[in-house]
């Protein structure tokens, strides 16, 4: 047990925690602020292309008012206790979670790019390149080759 608790504080200490809280709670914000771009800036003027419909206002009634009249309305069906299916609700929540979705694969591409290009190594310059000669091996620098001694007379040139 004591190892447990031990390798719950490494695990804590370590950082893992607070970087997935600060994660949930910038999550939390972002889901907040895509809500509000999805009912405040979206959903209008869809709605009002289709003939001013409010799509939070679609619903289905599963039964009738006690005096057997229909619901027209969700707050009228939310005051008569009416079972619904609020199905424009459920757009309006699917378009965030696809809005939130689109987010997170733009940043994880955008990290993997950045990380690409991190990872990406600059050519090496040939530290040996091949005598004209003979055609052996030799430093880049050589002025000389170590095996037929032929004098080289360009340093930077290859085979």
């Amino acid at each position: 047990m004591k190892g447990f608790i031990n390798e719950f504080k490494e695990f804590a200490v370590r950082g893992n925690v607070i970087d997935l809280a600060v994660g949930v709670i910038i999550g939390g914000a972002f889901g907040k602020i895509v809500t509000s771009v999805v009912n405040d800036l979206i959903m209008p003027p869809i709605g009002y292309l289709l003939g001013g419909m409010n799509f939070t206002d679609l619903f289905i009634p599963l039964k009738k008012t006690e005096a057997g009249t229909e619901v027209h309305t969700l707050a009228q069906a939310s005051k008569e206790g009416i079972p619904i299916i609020a199905y424009g609700q459920f757009i309006n929540v699917a378009l965030d979670f696809f809005i939130v979705a689109f987010c997170v694969f733009l940043l994880v591409k955008a990290i993997n790019w950045v990380k690409a290009k991190e990872h990406e190594k600059p050519p090496e310059e040939k530290s040996t390149r091949e005598c004209p000669y003979c055609l052996s091996e030799i430093p880049a620098a050589a002025t000389r080759c170590a095996h037929c001694t032929s004098i080289l007379e360009d340093q930077t040139e290859s085979a």
